[in-house]
């Protein structure tokens, strides 16, 4: 095999690392690397001397770590075998990138998994080429643009899938509104991945995300899209799905001859129409349901606020949130323990005065800093005026001085009603407040 007489590489900008088909070098032989690449000397497997743009004549005063090696003489033409690598450390801005197959995650605001596709594009320079040579290219004679996505397209999906399910979790994000924050999730990425290609010996330079889109064919994406738009004309109309069922219900029946129900759901029907589909027509609906009920048919608990039919075992009302628990209507006496009604002003058993608790209706000492029953701050009396003022309330609403009382001795701050200060044991009571 003949001695190569003058190495160069003049390929495509979009190979990374090439190597020199032939391996039969002499000590005259001319390197020639380009701006923007290096070249490294290769010899059974170890990367030796490393060359920078520029004409290298191949010497023994030039590739040292080879002369050693081989114990090339000085002076003269000694052939010699090795192998010579280019590697491309140009900024390559055009590396696309995407998931092959979509990934399912499961939409934190309509709890449905779906499958999503995210695709962007990255800019990367080969840093270190030593490292990228021994770590990544290997044996191959070329390495470019598709070998280094195939490479990576693991990494990238495994980073990718669990930022982008992290993300949507704790930002409470849908998969449909995801674009809106794309370049908060490029940035958030970049930045996961970057210390992963570091390792190889490049430099992640820029990194986007140009789209998160979701398979328009998948059963799951055309089921989320048809409830979406459903509900879209649903609050266009003004009326819920709850309505919307019971709307069908008392059509149905209405339709159903021989039924002793028709006329009745007829009739109901007729009044639900009249009246609207709105809060008028629930409450028609609730009413008819007391006239309509069988031994089949479950007990309901209405609400009290909304008139909501709820299950009989509800404690909360599954429209409105308000709880359906019946308050009690009478309290006992703070001074003496008498039963007594809520609402009146003195206990007829020893005629205290009732200091109702203005959460759960308890009756308190006079100067009751909190309730003894739900232990819920209860009203104060302001320092200057002495009127009576709603918990967590900041100023008077009678003549607006501020209600946060200090320790005249430590200035620390102390509750309406409180006799000695908690921190320094001064006398509240005796000219001890500021």
């Amino acid at each position: 095999m003949a001695i190569i007489d003058v190495i160069k590489y003049d390929g495509s900008p979009d190979v990374f690392a090439w190597k020199h088909p032939e391996s039969e070098l002499g000590t005259w032989t001319q390197l020639i690397v380009n701006q923007s690449q290096q070249a490294i000397l290769f010899k059974d497997g170890r990367a030796l001397d490393l060359f920078g743009p520029g004409r290298h004549t191949l010497s023994t005063a030039n590739i040292p770590i080879l002369n050693r090696l081989i114990n090339l003489p000085f002076g003269g033409k000694s052939p010699f075998a090795a192998e010579v690598w280019y590697v491309n450390q140009v900024n390559a801005l055009d590396v696309k990138w995407g998931t092959a197959n979509p990934i399912q995650i499961q939409d934190p605001k309509y709890n449905i998994i779906v499958p999503v596709r995210a695709f962007g594009q990255m800019g990367i320079k080969i840093a270190d080429s030593r490292k990228f040579l021994i770590k990544l290219v290997g044996t191959l004679p070329e390495f470019n643009q598709q070998n280094l996505i195939n490479y990576f397209r693991g990494l990238i999906i495994m980073n990718i899938n669990s930022m982008l399910s992290s993300y949507l979790i704790h930002r409470k994000v849908s998969v449909l509104e995801i674009n809106a924050y794309i370049a908060e999730i490029s940035r958030h990425f970049a930045d996961t991945i970057t210390s992963k290609f570091e390792e190889f010996g490049i430099e992640l330079i820029n990194l986007y995300i140009h789209n998160v889109n979701l398979p328009e064919e998948d059963p799951s994406v055309i089921r989320l899209r048809e409830a979406l738009a459903r509900k879209a004309e649903m609050d266009i109309i003004g009326y819920t799905y709850q309505q919307e069922r019971s709307f069908d219900t008392l059509e149905g029946a209405a339709k159903n001859e021989g039924s002793m129900q028709s006329d009745i759901m007829g009739a109901g029907l007729g009044m639900g129409m009249g009246v609207g589909l709105g809060g008028s027509f629930s409450s028609e609906m609730s009413q008819m349901s007391k006239v309509m009920s069988t031994t089949e048919t479950p007990s309901v608990h209405l609400c009290s606020h909304c008139n909501h039919p709820n299950q009989e075992q509800s404690a909360f009302c599954s429209q409105c949130g308000k709880s359906l628990a019946v308050k009690a209507l009478t309290t006992e006496c703070n001074n003496c323990g008498q039963s007594m009604q809520k609402g009146t002003r003195f206990c007829p058993n020893c005629g205290d005065k009732y200091h109702a608790c203005p959460s759960c209706g308890a009756d308190n000492a006079e100067h009751a800093v909190e309730c003894v029953q739900c232990r819920e701050p209860m009203p104060s009396a302001c320092p200057h005026c002495n009127h009576m003022n709603t918990p967590h309330t900041k100023f008077c609403g009678n003549c607006g001085k501020a209600l946060v009382l200090k320790c005249s001795q430590c200035q620390h701050e102390v509750k309406p009603g409180q006799k000695f200060c908690l921190e320094c044991g001064n006398n509240l009571q005796q000219g001890g407040l500021t």
